[in-house]
């Protein structure tokens, strides 16, 4: 006979589903930013995530930073702008 055993621990704290969100097919005036972080393709790979979005939510317009550097912070200057012009914003590394 062959016993299975699965690995997986049960949770150790209540599972808290994630409530922030932002509806995006709400129109033309979505603004989405796209933060790379400065690792090699990071660029490249919120291209092809752009590319992806746009196809989802023909209206969205898409505005674009990036850290230029992986072991460095958002600037408060470049933050407050993501913040300002912003509703949602996808944060991408590379390698």
């Amino acid at each position: 006979m062959i016993e299975l055993h699965d690995p997986r621990a049960q949770p150790g704290v209540a599972v808290q589903p994630y409530e922030l969100g932002i509806d995006l097919a709400g129109g033309a005036d979505v603004v989405i930013g796209l933060l790379a972080n400065g690792f090699p393709d990071s660029v490249a790979f919120l291209d092809q995530v752009e590319t992806s979005l746009a196809d989802a939510l023909p209206g969205a317009r898409f505005r674009r930073w990036n850290k230029g550097n992986a072991s460095a912070v958002v600037s408060d200057e470049m933050l407050g702008e993501i913040v300002a012009e912003c509703r949602a914003v996808v944060a991408a590394y590379g390698h």
